[in-house]
């Protein structure tokens, strides 16, 4: 076949262009890993390896805080679900909706349930959780809640404590017939961690204080308080079991009366309330039984004692000194409405003691408490006691160690220890609605009146002035225009008797306000 000269010249041509096409993926491949074996190359990848972690981390934050908003959500719809079941209760029966009023009824009720200043707070809380994560330095979730709390009382006849009263004392010649004044020492900082599961457990840290751990000794101490520390607590949770120690309120003792003017101390600490925070390590085991739950408690306690700590040093407490902790259980049945609860529980305690001197007492007790619905809007909590040697965890008035006085120590505290105990208390709360709250309690704890007597002869100077019994009633009012603000007038009556003579009685008209965060 004959080519023109035209068509030489464009076969060359297709010929050149086939011969850079197919040299080009061999010249980019070759340059490439030219470029790979530099050292520049090297950084870079590394620099890309880096950014590609820290996107996975990031990726995986941001998932986890999808979730716990998810859950949050979920939670808000369960809350107003029964909030929505609780209002048709008490409206009684209706007839069965139509499929627009049922769409239509959550929106009601929750406008009829919940304020615009609660929802206000709710969606910047949700907000907030959209967009940023609290984190410690272990990028674990850390939340801060308190309670900015202002107590504003008066108080007529004399007490042991001004701020809150535990006791009443007999007059004394000279002295006020009574007193007023203001305190914000019972304000309360929390702090709460979620750590990681351990073990398949989820595991949760808490810590509380307060600024009523004594008054300092210069100027401005009577409005000022020292910082004490309330509980620090680590709890592992699995599905049936949880294992718990730190400084706590006694897990035999669950029940606590509802008073904004007794936070430093809970109402009837000398009235029937076992209620002292003590180092304890324990276990809980949970049990499905139908409609109920059956709880196990039990653990190991070291109380703190009255008799045995003369100055700031650390010694030894009686119970301590015995080389046996304190041992402790409880059992009880835990019903499955949150809305409606209802607990009853029984607990053994068992407290070796050894005093100075070698004198050893058992002291042992037993404790019955109660959480139940009484009527609708209604419910009443409590509890009983009676035993020997758990002085240390309150509920009867206790005396105030003198220092140096050996026959205290050796002989008057041993045998107080013996002295058979008892007291309780009980709750009726009644609740209006979400804002408007009623209390109203009373409490005795004591102990023997004749083995009591006989203690006091045994040193009378330090017991001369301690009480074998002790009552108290209070009534209050709980308002709460918005779930971060309340308001709580209160009356108590305390009522302390003697071994002998007439029973000394002080009133306190209070006023507490508190923010919480």
């Amino acid at each position: 076949m004959k080519l023109g000269a035209k068509g030489l010249f464009s076969a060359c041509g297709s010929l050149v262009w086939i011969m850079l096409i197919g040299g080009v993926p061999a010249w980019a491949q070759s340059t490439s890993e030219q470029a790979a074996s530099t050292p520049v190359q090297t950084g870079l990848d590394a620099k890309i390896r880096v950014l590609t972690d820290s996107l996975e981390q990031t990726r995986s934050e941001l998932s986890e805080s999808r979730q716990e908003i998810r859950e949050l959500r979920t939670m808000l719809e369960q809350v107003m679900q029964k909030m929505g079941e609780q209002t048709s209760v008490s409206t009684g029966p209706q007839a069965p909706p139509s499929e627009n009023a049922s769409a239509q009824r959550p929106s009601e009720q929750e406008s009829a349930r919940i304020s615009s200043d609660d929802w206000q707070i709710v969606n910047a809380r949700l907000e907030e959780q959209e967009q940023d994560k609290v984190e410690s330095n272990l990028k674990y979730r850390v939340k801060l809640s308190g309670m900015v709390l202002l107590n504003a009382f008066g108080v007529s006849g004399q007490v042991d404590n001004a701020d809150v009263p535990t006791i009443a004392v007999p007059h004394s010649s000279g002295a006020s017939s009574g007193s007023v004044g203001a305190s914000l020492r019972q304000s309360i900082i929390g702090i709460t961690g979620i750590g990681p599961q351990i073990f398949g457990a989820d595991t949760v840290g808490d810590v509380q204080m307060d600024f009523f751990g004594g008054l300092p000794s210069d100027y401005g101490s009577n409005t000022s308080g020292l910082v004490r520390l309330r509980v620090a607590r680590i709890r592992l949770n699995w599905t049936h079991t949880s294992l718990f120690g730190g400084i706590d309120t006694p897990f035999f003792s669950p029940n606590i009366p509802t008073s904004y003017m007794s936070v430093g101390i809970p109402s009837f600490a000398a009235a029937g309330n076992l209620w002292t925070w003590s180092p304890t390590i324990g276990v809980e085991q949970r049990v499905d039984a139908g409609k109920s739950q059956i709880r196990i408690d039990a653990g190991l306690i070291d109380p703190p004692s009255y008799a045995g700590q003369i100055s700031t040093v650390r010694a030894p407490s009686p119970q301590e000194s015995s080389r046996q902790p304190t041992v402790a259980i409880r059992i009880s049945e835990n019903g499955r409405n949150e809305s409606h609860p209802i607990a009853f529980g029984i607990s053994a305690i068992y407290s070796p003691q050894r005093f100075v001197g070698g004198t050893t007492v058992s002291g042992w007790g037993g404790v019955g408490d109660w959480r139940f619905p009484l009527f609708p809007h209604a419910e009443i909590s409590g509890e009983f006691f009676a035993g020997k040697g758990i002085d240390a965890f309150g509920g009867v008035p206790t005396p105030a160690p003198p220092a140096g006085d050996y026959n205290y120590y050796a002989v008057a505290v041993p045998y107080l220890e013996g002295v058979i105990m008892a007291g309780g208390w009980t709750q009726l709360k009644y609740k209006v609605d979400a804002k408007n709250e009623f209390n109203f309690g009373i409490g005795a704890g004591g102990r023997n009146s004749g083995d009591f007597r006989q203690a006091q002869q045994l040193d009378p100077t330090a017991l001369a002035g301690l009480s074998p019994r002790n009552q108290m009633l209070f009534v209050n009012y709980i308002f709460r225009p918005r779930s971060d603000l309340l308001f709580s007038p209160e009356f108590r009556r305390l009522r302390t008797y003697p071994s002998s003579g007439v029973a000394a009685v002080a009133d306190q008209i209070g006023l507490a306000a508190a923010f919480l965060f």
